[in-house]
């Protein structure tokens, strides 16, 4: 591939100097060219033509001067908004795991909420332990949430002596992989008045003389539904786990082969982990995870774990499929500008009167979007100042705009010869 990318730059260089083109392309144009050179088994001359044609598209695709970027970028996001629906994705099979889409889903990355519906993780294993299964599903019965309910075979509540029992059941703790001394080590450190017999568990109720037995029934069915709930093994933050065995991914194979100069093998496939709930920062710290391609639907912990760059690379993945899933097709550079101001100032922030909209230097700005009173009376007691630089401020006073031919001035020289 190398070699054929120096072909397509030797051939870009001969149109510069040849034609005085100027073409100056991306480097990921150039791998493009150089990969449907090859595909496409091309001859000189129509390489050219595909050249020359690129350059036209990409010069097309330019923003002109003046032109009303932020304006264009809300319409284009905002307009296929309002054909989204409003509903959530269940996976096939688990009705308790679901994925929030459509317009809800929007809503959540551009209000950049910290609390989101359905918090997930997609989970990845590098090369060494994607197609192991054994240690895939270790791996998932570690990290996902469960109950000495999981494991029980029989429950009873015996209200002549007050205690609950429970008969473990080993060969459900054997299929999630758990480890029976760190299970008994959890009920007696939880209970003290826990009796572990082999596989047989008694755990009395506190008695107290002067209560009657309705309020210790009471406390024994309380008792109850704590043993039942208590969590033997799982990461804080996860609960349910999804393992699903897929294809690898296309363009990582491709990258695989050509590290290691052998043919490219696309009937491969690897296990992937999805969860409900995220916890992104323990979950990289484990071994044989592939800490790339591991990711969360949670834009705030993005940022906190791998940094704003990651978190504003987050929001446009999200976006993009958010609106893809839907069928709807978005210009990227418009989703790019939306959380490039986002996170332009170290932290994400939201669009609205609490984020992005509520921060503007203009008085004028702020007042027109919401809370006109407060923003006035507060501007008014601080004595502030608008310069007019905007767009909004400029259209309430009946001022040409900042774009287009308002972005220009003309002055007349009125000194003459």
């Amino acid at each position: 591939m190398e070699d054929v990318i120096i072909k397509v730059n030797d051939v870009i260089a001969q149109l510069n100097e040849e034609e005085n083109l100027d073409i100056a392309f991306p480097p990921s144009y150039i791998r493009d060219l150089a990969e449907h050179y090859e595909k496409r088994d091309l001859n000189d001359d129509e390489l050219k033509e595909l050249i020359r044609k690129l350059k036209d598209a990409y010069e097309r695709a330019h923003v002109e001067a003046g032109e009303a970027v932020g304006t264009v970028a809300a319409q284009s996001v905002g307009e296929p908004g309002t054909q989204m629906t409003m509903r959530t994705f269940h996976y096939a099979g688990v009705t308790e795991l679901n994925v929030t889409l459509g317009l809800p889903r929007l809503i959540e990355i551009v209000d950049a909420r910290k609390e989101i519906a359905t918090p997930t993780m997609d989970i990845y294993f590098d090369k060494e332990r994607r197609d192991d299964e054994e240690f895939v599903r270790t791996l998932a019965n570690k990290i996902g949430k469960s109950t000495v309910n999981d494991i029980i075979d029989d429950f009873n509540l015996n209200y002549g002596s007050m205690e609950v029992e429970a008969t473990l059941d080993n060969k459900k703790i054997d299929e999630k992989r758990l480890d029976r001394e760190e299970i008994d080590s959890i009920i007696n450190k939880t209970f003290k008045k826990a009796k572990i017999d082999n596989d047989h568990i008694v755990i009395s109720s506190a008695k107290n003389e002067k209560s009657d037995s309705r309020f210790e029934i009471r406390e024994l069915r309380l008792l109850a539904d704590k043993v039942r709930d208590l969590q033997i093994s799982g990461i804080k933050g996860i609960g349910k786990v999804i393992i699903r065995r897929d294809n690898v991914d296309r363009d990582l194979l491709i990258k695989e082969a050509e590290e290691e100069n052998t043919e490219v093998d696309f009937e491969q496939k690897e296990w992937i982990i999805h969860t409900e709930g995220s916890n992104l920062k323990e979950i990289l710290d484990m071994d044989g995870i592939d800490s790339v391609r591991t990711t969360t639907n949670n834009i705030h912990e993005i940022g906190e774990v791998l940094g704003i760059e990651a978190a504003r690379q987050s929001i446009i993945n999200e976006a993009q499929n958010t609106l893809s899933e839907q069928g709807l097709s978005v210009d990227v550079r418009h989703i790019m500008l939306v959380a490039d101001i986002m996170t332009s100032e170290g932290v994400v922030k939201s669009i609205g009167r609490h984020g992005i909209s509520g921060e503007k230097s203009s008085v004028l700005a702020r007042a027109a979007f919401e809370e006109t009173g407060k923003h006035l009376l507060n501007a008014s007691i601080r004595g502030e100042v608008d310069d007019l630089t905007g767009i909004i401020e400029n259209i309430i006073i009946g001022q040409p705009i900042p774009l287009g031919t308002g972005s220009v001035g003309v002055k007349m020289d009125y000194k003459t010869e």
